[in-house]
């Protein structure tokens, strides 16, 4: 099958299948084709079955090898080193945690045929799966000195909540070209749905969505810009795939007000 048919997809994967999980697919030319939520496996499953044939890497934004039995992953301890200064550090993954024993995502790479293995360069119909985290893939790709506060954590307001989704969509749109978001039909959805909403749920219902197309295109990146990303831990104790270490300084923002980008 030739290069141009080649196509990457994003899960912004929850940990049960009772959550809204993102997916997202992109062309070989890194626009955004598709987006969505679905809830289960199977969902997950049918939503890219379309695109199966021509997936050479899916980037899953949840825990995707974990062999320790309690605290945190080697990996997880890098990127803290790297990017808990800019508050992307990494939420810790073990086998204590009935979620990652085994991982969904290790689960739904096996039922999908994914290569697991980073080193492993997919192909269309045989993709490697990568585990990824937007929060540093956003620190080191927008150049941000501290993460934007569109989760709607307790104590943020709706007011402070479309204020740092805005952030975040410009962003997107000015620092993923790739991704020919204002040709997408969807994408205007998405960025009407974020200015638009009266509540926070309204947010949190587009939130998985918009994480997969981050993810989605880090797949785009880990297949067309060797050094854009690296491997932080390894295949036998869990890795986590995002930017090299960020050449700027972290400023830590008072509580939650949203950076400029």
């Amino acid at each position: 099958m030739s290069r141009t048919r080649t196509a990457h997809a994003g899960v912004d994967l929850a940990w049960g299948q009772r959550a809204r999980t993102g997916v997202a697919v992109v062309s070989a030319q890194g626009a955004l084709m598709v987006s969505g939520s679905v809830v289960t496996d199977a969902e997950i499953a049918g939503f890219l079955r379309p695109y199966a044939a021509e997936l050479a890497t899916v980037a899953v934004d949840a825990p995707l090898i974990v062999t320790n039995p309690t605290g945190q992953r080697p990996c997880e301890r890098e990127i803290g080193a790297v990017f808990g200064r800019y508050g992307a550090g990494a939420y810790p993954a073990n086998t204590s945690n009935p979620h990652f024993n085994p991982p969904r995502s290790a689960t739904l790479a096996d039922r999908l045929g994914w290569s697991i293995d980073p080193a492993h360069m997919g192909r269309p119909g045989a993709p490697v799966c990568l585990e990824v985290y937007p929060h540093p893939a956003m620190v080191g790709l927008f150049g941000l000195p501290y993460t934007i506060p569109y989760k709607a954590k307790r104590g943020r307001d709706l007011a402070s909540l479309k204020a740092a989704y805005e952030v975040l969509l410009n962003a997107m749109d000015r620092h993923f070209p790739e991704l020919d978001l204002r040709s997408s039909e969807r994408w205007a959805v998405l960025r009407a749905n974020a200015a638009g909403a009266q509540r926070k749920v309204e947010l949190e219902r587009i939130e998985d969505e918009i994480d997969a197309i981050v993810c989605a295109h880090l797949a785009w990146l880990w297949s067309n810009r060797p050094g854009a990303l690296r491997v932080y831990g390894d295949v036998a104790s869990g890795y986590i795939v995002a930017p090299p270490p960020p050449p700027h300084p972290p400023v830590r923002r008072p509580r939650d007000v949203t950076p400029r980008t």
